[in-house]
């Protein structure tokens, strides 16, 4: 081999490097308008919210793949032995990251079974707060004091979850203990007077009041009202207050666990 010869091919491979190079930059600003493209064209569209973050990563991902082969093609490898290569790659890769492609998997799974959608309020793996977005591998969570939870899809997709925001209503469930000496009479009719003063809440199903147990200090009252998800917590911690101030006034009690403790004086003797 000469000079000339080495010379040559060194050029050769430098304009094949240009080349690479040169592809490289150019397809990850094409990749990059062709996603924020698709983002703005998923947003005009009716296609769920919780599909854009998934769709435009998964784009993102086959893109930068198909780059990444043409790239091979300009340095000279061949398509078949790069394609196998990649493969084997591939099935090593899935190998070590069996988590990775379970949490692909989950993700697909929450997609197709849609158990929430970006916005709803759910509970899972230990865990509250409003969807924000469904991406490839995790699923981002913004609690109710805005902390950000990230959760990988596998997890979502093999536990069970509780959807807030799924029903229009839900059901405001209190339990209030009242003393044995009071007239549960009364105390019936002002827990369903109260309940009653909220516009919030429905008619239909109609409010009830219930005498729910005897406790070992207090007679417990189970009072059931339904609203609109979105009015829960208005009411839920206003008619806990409007309770307590009207028991107050009607001098009605409100037992507490207590201990009396009788001393014997000739117990030491």
């Amino acid at each position: 081999m000469t000079w000339q010869s080495v010379y040559s091919a060194i050029i050769t491979f430098g304009i094949q490097i240009v080349a690479a190079l040169v592809t490289l930059v150019i397809g990850l600003i094409v990749i990059g308008w062709i996603t924020r493209f698709t983002e703005r064209r998923l947003t005009k569209t009716k296609v769920e919210k919780s599909l854009h973050a998934f769709l435009i990563s998964l784009i993102g991902t086959l893109l930068k793949i198909l780059l990444i082969i043409s790239i091979a093609s300009f340095l000279g490898f061949e398509m078949s032995v790069f394609i196998a290569v990649l493969a084997a790659a591939s099935f090593a890769i899935g190998l070590a990251f069996h988590g990775s492609l379970a949490n692909f998997a989950g993700g697909v799974l929450i997609l197709l079974l849609r158990p929430f959608k970006v916005g709803d309020f759910i509970e899972a793996v230990g865990y509250m707060g409003t969807v924000h977005e469904v991406q490839i591998f995790h699923t981002l969570l913004n609690t109710a004091d805005n902390r950000r939870i990230i959760i990988p899809n596998g997890n979502l997709a093999n536990t069970s979850v509780v959807n807030f925001s799924f029903n229009p209503t839900r059901r405001m469930d209190f339990k209030f203990g009242v003393g044995y000496g009071d007239d549960i009479d009364r105390v019936k009719a002002i827990l369903m007077e109260i309940i009653e003063s909220y516009e919030e809440v429905m008619e239909e199903p109609a409010p009830q009041v219930l005498l729910g147990e005897h406790g070992d200090s207090a007679i417990v009252f189970f009072v059931r009202a339904w609203c609109k998800r979105e009015d829960y917590w208005t009411v839920y911690f206003d008619a806990l207050e409007q309770v307590k101030r009207r028991f107050d006034q009607e001098g009605i009690s409100i037992p507490y666990p207590q201990m009396d403790v009788h001393v014997n004086p000739g117990a030491d003797e």
